[in-house]
């Protein structure tokens, strides 16, 4: 199967040299390291306080991400919470090789936006049809008008948020009476002011809307802003101290109800995913403390699947990965590619580890070797420790490395996941008794989201 994958060039390779392995590796540990964070943050308050002391916040909005119509409803309250200085960019959506599935990804983000915003006590995009070309360029032109660039950052951020439910509402007449109110920019100063707005995202080596940056480092939408939040309160900035978080870590807290095999709960994870290394057992113990049903549905990662990636998104993505494991509690960050070769070689001992039930075991195993033991999966020696780690009998696993049984497995994953709308790992489906899908979402940061919807589920079953 993965010969119908072609190498598509970028940062990373499907197949690296064992030297350019160990060298990146080398590297991306070290970037990742809470070490290295330290040392850039007082290098960064050295920076601030030699050019004025002033707390400066950039915040990057796509008008057509639902994400960033969540994040325009924080600003207001976070510029008055924070003694900040709020600059706001209107930008366009991530492209080229940063773009894995754009449409998808619009598509997406209303859904994901819709099932997250009431736990933050904000407004949902909403359930009607996805903004078309002709709404997206009117609603950036108000955003874009020169009287707006030249206001304060929290008049920007009132009035996306008006644009926002206008757009997201289908409701042209309300676009239309905003922009008599607010005025419009042309044709051409919405797209240079969309151009300065991205060029100062690339400057700045991201790619996404929704961002926010502060002091190097990058915090994505409502989910990322308790860190930034943090990390102000750390540098006083806080004028509210004894408030709570506006926008807060949930945890992933199974709730009172037990299942009777009503649910299953569906991960796609993949062997190369830091995000699936950061979430993977935490699934495995949320559906052990439930008792939902799990099925584990392992995937390839995506450079092996033909997707290419960027040096700017692998660096936020492992950076982020770090953190998330961090504030969760979860060993990681000695990190030895597993990309290719390694990745393969478990694979085709997944299927013979689940005759022995124990493919979540070599899976995690796998995942601990790679992503925190930093081991070299690349040769036998390390392949062994995966396979003993998991409680596999390596005289038998050398002997069936490399049949090729799996790769129509993961196959057909792939295409289940596609089907649901997801793309990336890890993903998640949380199914009925009839195996209809209940929920399907994408990322380790949603697990808090899976537990709460199988309480609510298990709740209506026993009341039932």
């Amino acid at each position: 199967m993965t010969e119908h994958f072609k190498e598509q060039g970028g940062a990373a390779t499907m197949d690296p040299s064992a030297a350019f392995r160990w060298l990146s590796s080398q590297i991306m540990s070290s970037v990742i390291s809470p070490q290295r964070q330290i040392k850039q943050r007082q290098k960064a308050e050295k920076h601030r306080h030699a050019n004025g002391g002033r707390h400066v916040v950039e915040y990057f909005h796509q008008v057509e991400d639902g994400y960033s119509h969540l994040a325009a409803q924080a600003l207001g309250a976070f510029a008055e919470r924070y003694d900040i200085e709020l600059r706001c960019h209107l930008v366009a959506g991530p492209s080229g090789n940063n773009a894995v599935e754009p449409e998808l990804l619009v598509k997406l983000s209303q859904y994901d936006a819709s099932f997250i915003a009431p736990h933050y006590g904000l407004e949902a995009p909403g359930a009607h049809a996805l903004p078309d070309r002709e709404a997206i360029e009117f609603a950036e032109s108000i955003l874009a008008a020169p009287s707006l660039q030249a206001q304060a950052g929290a008049d920007f951020a009132a009035l996306a948020i008006a644009v926002g439910a206008a757009l997201w509402g289908g409701d042209r007449a309300i676009l239309d009476r905003l922009a008599e109110q607010h005025g419009r920019a042309s044709g051409q100063q919405t797209l240079d002011c969309l151009a300065l707005g991205n060029a100062r995202r690339a400057e700045l080596k991201h790619y996404s809307g929704a961002m926010f940056y502060y002091a190097g480092e990058w915090y994505w939408g409502v989910d990322r802003l308790h860190y930034l939040e943090k990390r102000l309160a750390d540098l006083g900035a806080d004028l509210c101290p004894e408030a709570p978080l506006l926008m807060p870590r949930f945890e992933v807290e199974a709730g009172k109800h037990r299942d009777n095999g009503s649910l299953t709960l569906e991960i796609y994870p993949s062997l190369r995913s830091p995000y699936t290394a950061v979430v993977f057992d935490q699934t495995l113990k949320l559906a052990e403390t439930t008792g939902v049903n799990l099925l584990v549905r392992p995937v390839l990662p995506m450079v092996m699947r033909g997707v290419p990636a960027t040096r700017e998104k692998g660096m936020y993505i492992f950076t982020d990965a770090a953190r998330e494991a961090r504030s969760a509690g979860v060993p990681f960050g000695n990190f030895y590619d597993p990309i290719g070769q390694p990745a393969r070689n478990c694979y085709s001992l997944y299927p013979w580890a689940c005759e022995q039930d124990r493919g979540n075991q070599l899976i995690s195993s796998f995942l601990n070797a790679a992503f925190v033991q930093g081991i070299n999966t690349n040769n036998s020696r390390g392949l062994k420790s995966v396979v003993e780690n998991a409680g596999l009998d390596w005289s038998v696993a050398k002997t069936l490395v490399g049949q090729p049984d799996w790769q129509d497995m993961l196959e057909s994953n792939r295409l289940a996941m596609y089907q649901a709308g997801l793309w990336g790992v890890p993903s998640f489906r949380l199914l009925n008794k009839a195996g209809e899908s209940v929920l399907a979402l994408w990322g380790q940061d949603r697990l808090w989201l899976v537990a709460r919807e199988i309480e609510r589920q298990l709740a209506l079953n026993s009341d039932s």
